[in-house]
């Protein structure tokens, strides 16, 4: 019975061009689920909404959340009586957008105590200025020099709406006229939204272009003595234009994470390409070209799958066990994409064979009219003879080699683990730095949030609760400032003094403005509070809610009132566990895929070999990280089910080659001086094409994403120094040991005279 690959390759034989239309209108399909991606941010890139904490982030950024957009005004005076009149101006303009709630300046505060009428002159600003409390004054106006606007919006905003509001306002103030010398910029956390999206979409196609382009040259490089050098970037690009179009027809947003999975992939798919390129090439020297793509695809096709399902593995590992659903589809992603590419090189690569009846370039003739010795060869040499060396001294090597895997184990549990949005983002992001520039004056605007659900919020127990939580929480810990909540506005309107009777606090409630109630209360059941706090690193914060967490433990709670920490600040703290929980399983559960994998095809002892050198190279990985002082992102978590991925296509193509030299008769050594000869040539050209892919993450503004490219650059480097090195030793190991207890299994049956 013929395999599905003898029927592939009887199609593409038979009928090349229809093959090729066909492919043509996969391409043409792919391009129009590709335009249907979207950029995707916000809470729901990190939070699973069937866990209890993500629901819950969810439900408060829907009924609590409420972001505002910051106008930072700049120039040598911003007080005078022009800017005063443009500034009131722009918040008429602003106040009138959908979405917003108001706009408020210093403006407001002269006008108010002006009797709502302008100052028109130098000195009537300086004596509203004066009469002002310096407090409401500072935080709108920190020098004469900046001003800032506050833009409130409605709360439970989706990001595509935040960014639209941003866009609009932006708009207003580039066409609002400012007076000469005064500047506007748009911050806040929303501006910083749509210029994480804005850099994100640059980035992209930014990285895209690069890795493309860095693939041309390596190809051309390292692949030029075959002809159609550049067939396999092409190949690889019709692999990512069909990944892309999947996610488009699938719903599967960008966000910054799954960025990251598109160099990946060009670097794994262009090696699966050079692959059935290289392959086509050798045959076609000895057979005529149909008989080349027809062997090409029946003997190399189905081992160059294993490789594929071994890598995909290491990906299904990161989508089950990822920390924030960005990961996931990272991981979902990067197995979709392998299949992809792996698909374009095993269908494009033949089909252009035949269609333009391929013809390998002849050896290159010196002078004297020999063929000589190329470069290529003598490495070869140098590969087999360093793999018969290692595999006769297998032990030593393998213990040396171990040793620093288990001390880059060790190391890799001091790496620093960063979950801080902005470390996402290029420090010189426009939104990024305005960011930076309040916070230098006014200090943090971040927030530790404590969600509060009881039987009424009303109720004054309830709210002297709250009130007596909120007054112990800030003489706990020095790190927060202050703490907003429906109980502190009671007593802002009361006069400083909780009411304690429902009457009291019904006619209070009456009185403060809906725009406020809205931040704080949902409904008569749901309120939030809200603790300012210094500036401080994600961590420091982590260590801050942990030990809050614990106050809110002890601080007992009545009956039909439950609270619970959220908001980002929460969030972000709480993916630092996650990733410290998940980084180490994911790694273990690629390896028992891969181990259940290649006992499940192979059914041979030594069929576990390609496992010694995986392992290594995450220890080795874990001490290149704390070296060069890189940190656990949400990207780098997924280190080591991903260097499982790409090291195991590498050692099981070395494995594959192995066993079938052992098939024709030769000995260990000489099986694995072939191996590693005729294999490692092979994939050291596709392995270093694969770092040029890798190599343009390096150049990304985003420096999670940088990391990510130092890394796994070293990743492949090692990935090719283990299937080349550490191979030879595990192989000659684990045959031996096989060849020792098969020896002592025959010694016992000869004992007993069987």
């Amino acid at each position: 019975m013929k395999s599905p690959y003898e029927y592939l390759a009887d199609i593409i034989v038979k009928r090349p061009r229809l093959v090729a239309c066909l492919l043509v209108l996969m391409l043409i399909l792919s391009l129009v689920g590709a335009s249907l991606t979207e950029m995707k941010t916000g809470n729901e890139t990190y939070v699973y909404k069937d866990e209890p904490s993500g629901s819950l982030v969810l439900h408060y950024a829907d009924a609590f959340s409420s972001k505002s957009i910051i106008l930072i005004v700049e120039g040598a005076d911003v007080t005078t009586p022009d800017v005063i009149a443009y500034l009131d101006m722009l918040e008429g303009a602003i106040r009138n957008q959908r979405y917003v709630l108001g706009a408020v300046s210093y403006v407001d505060l002269l006008k108010s105590a002006n009797g709502g009428v302008l100052p028109t002159s130098k000195g009537e600003i300086i004596t509203l200025m004066d009469a002002l409390p310096s407090d409401s004054m500072s935080n709108l106006l920190p020098s004469n020099t900046l001003a800032m606007v506050n833009v409130p919006l409605e709360t439970g905003l989706s990001s595509d709406t935040e960014v639209e509001i941003v866009n609009n306002i932006e708009s207003l103030v580039e066409f609002s006229g400012a007076p000469a010398g005064i500047t506007v910029s748009v911050s806040g956390s929303p501006a910083f939204t749509a210029g994480m999206r804005d850099d994100m979409s640059q980035n992209m196609s930014t990285l895209i272009t690069l890795a493309m382009v860095l693939m041309v040259v390596a190809v051309m490089l390292l692949f030029s003595h075959v002809r159609y050098t550049l067939l396999p970037v092409i190949v690889v690009f019709c692999g990512i234009i069909a990944t892309f179009g999947f996610m488009g027809f699938v719903g599967i947003g960008i966000s910054s994470i799954v960025i990251a999975a598109f160099p990946v992939l060009i670097g794994i798919g262009i090696d699966y390409a050079i692959q059935f390129h290289s392959r086509i090439d050798d045959e076609a020297r000895e057979h005529p070209i149909d008989v080349a793509v027809k062997r090409t695809i029946v003997n190399y096709g189905p081992a160059v799958m294993l490789a594929m399902i071994a890598t995909s593995l290491g990906f299904i590992a990161l989508t089950i066990l990822a920390p924030a659903p960005s990961v996931a589809d990272f991981g979902f992603i990067c197995t979709i994409g392998v299949v992809w590419c792996y698909l374009a090189a095993l269908l494009y690569v033949p089909t252009f064979a035949m269609v333009i009846n391929y013809k390998p370039k002849p050896p290159k003739v010196k002078k004297d009219g020999s063929n000589g010795s190329s470069l290529m060869s003598k490495y070869d040499d140098l590969l087999g003879n360093t793999a018969a060396a290692i595999a006769k001294r297998a032990i030593p090597v393998l213990l040396f080699l171990a040793m620093f895997a288990v001390v880059g184990i060790q190391l890799d549990e001091k790496v620093i683990i960063d979950t801080d949005e902005e470390s996402m983002v290029p420090a010189d992001m426009p939104a990024m730095t305005s960011m930076k520039k309040i916070t230098s004056i006014v200090g943090s605007t971040n927030t530790i949030t404590v969600y509060i659900k009881a039987d009424s919020i009303r109720d004054p127990q309830t709210l002297k609760w709250i009130d007596d939580f909120g007054k112990y929480t800030l003489n706990k810990n020095t790190k927060l400032r202050g703490v907003t909540s429906i109980a502190s506005i009671i007593k802002e309107y009361n006069g400083g003094i909780l009411p304690t009777t429902i009457q009291e606090i019904d006619e209070i409630w009456a009185k403060v403005p809906q725009t406020t109630l809205n931040r704080y209360a949902s409904g008569q059941t749901e309120t939030v509070m809200e603790f300012s706090m210094d500036s401080i690193s994600i961590p420091q914060t982590q260590s801050l809610i942990k030990d809050m967490e614990k106050d809110l433990d002890w601080f007992v709670q009545h009956p039909g009132l439950s609270a619970d920490f959220t908001g980002s600040m929460s969030m972000f703290s709480e993916m630092i566990d996650k990733i410290s929980d998940s980084k180490n399983p994911m790694t273990y559960f690629g390896f028992l895929l891969i181990f259940i994998y290649l006992i499940i095809v192979y059914r041979n002892f030594s069929a576990v070999t390609p496992l010694i050198p995986i392992m290594m190279i995450v220890g080795w990985n874990g001490m290149v990280m704390y070296v060069l002082g890189l940190t656990y992102s949400l990207l780098t978590a997924t280190l080591g089910a991903m260097t499982i991925g790409v090291a195991s296509e590498y050692t099981i193509l070395i494995m594959e080659r192995y066993l079938e030299e052992k098939k024709n008769g030769l000995d260990l050594i000489s099986s694995i001086r072939i191996a590693v000869q005729k294999i490692g040539t092979a994939i050291t050209v596709s392995g270093l094409t694969t770092v040029f892919g890798f190599a343009a993450l390096l150049l990304s503004t985003s420096p999670m994403i940088q990391n990510f490219g130092a890394i796994t650059v070293v990743t492949v480097v090692f990935s090719l120094l283990g299937a080349i090195i550490v191979m030879p030793a595990s192989l000659a190991v684990f045959e031996n040991l096989k060849a020792h207890l098969d020896a002592k299994k025959q010694e016992k049956l000869s004992k007993r005279g069987i």
